[in-house]
């Protein structure tokens, strides 16, 4: 296996209805680059793993433990373990890096779509 890849070799896994992600995943950490579509909403949850993020493209409206905000391009996240916080993507969807520790292993219930083309980085 290769320490290496690109997003386009990818394929996303469907995390929740509207939301791929692309995955890569070490032992101890899941950097992930997620597509949201437009509306697109990661209902309130919580998890052991940490998470911090970036968005790359779009709007999201985000609200981590009672703390709302529209986040745009630029904008980063920490979302502490077992923080409440849920995600709703803005009209045009957006493009999130996110990174947890320790490893998203519940994601390997979700089974692989086919590649497509990545949102992220633009053609």
């Amino acid at each position: 296996m290769s320490a290496f890849n690109s997003l386009a070799e990818m394929k996303p896994l469907p995390i929740w209805g509207g939301i791929l992600a692309r995955v890569c995943q070490g032992r101890e950490m899941t950097f992930a680059v997620a597509e949201l579509d437009a509306g697109a909403v990661a209902a309130r949850h919580q998890h052991v793993n940490e998470q911090v993020g970036l968005v790359l493209q779009g709007t999201c409206d985000f609200e981590v433990g009672g703390e709302r905000r529209q986040l745009k391009v630029g904008d980063t996240y920490l979302i502490p373990a077992n923080t409440p916080h849920e995600a709703i993507a803005g009209p045009q969807g957006c493009v999130l890096i996110d990174v947890f520790a320790p490893i998203r292993d519940d994601w390997a219930r979700h089974e692989p779509q086919e590649k497509r083309a990545p949102k992220w980085p633009a053609p």
